[in-house]
């Protein structure tokens, strides 16, 4: 399998996390690069910025400057729309993962 491939499936798992994640409270790059890096993926602020800002742009996510720790940082929250996206895509995970573990 192409590393482009791959690259695409994963980043479909990626936005499903950022969404999660924002649909549970505000959430911020950094903070997002250590969670999806303990779910095993190694992502570069080069590829979570332009996904959050994708996201964002699409009316998923919603942002705003904050100040956390004693840093200024832009919080993504999930938006009504993301919520309905990540509910749809929970139900259509759920279904997949029972078709792959279907024996016979």
């Amino acid at each position: 399998m192409s590393a482009l491939v791959t690259r695409e499936f994963f980043l479909g798992f990626v936005k499903l996390h950022i969404l999660h994640h924002a649909a549970r409270g505000p959430v911020y790059g950094l903070a997002l690069i250590r969670e999806l890096g303990s779910h095993g993926y190694s992502l570069s602020p080069g590829t979570l910025y332009p996904t959050l800002h994708a996201l964002e742009r699409a009316g998923y996510l919603t942002s705003r400057p904050a100040t956390v720790d004693g840093k200024r940082r832009r919080l993504y929250r999930a938006t009504p729309g993301g919520r309905r996206v990540l509910a749809e895509a929970r139900r259509k995970a759920h279904q997949l993962m029972d078709e792959l573990d279907e024996r016979g």
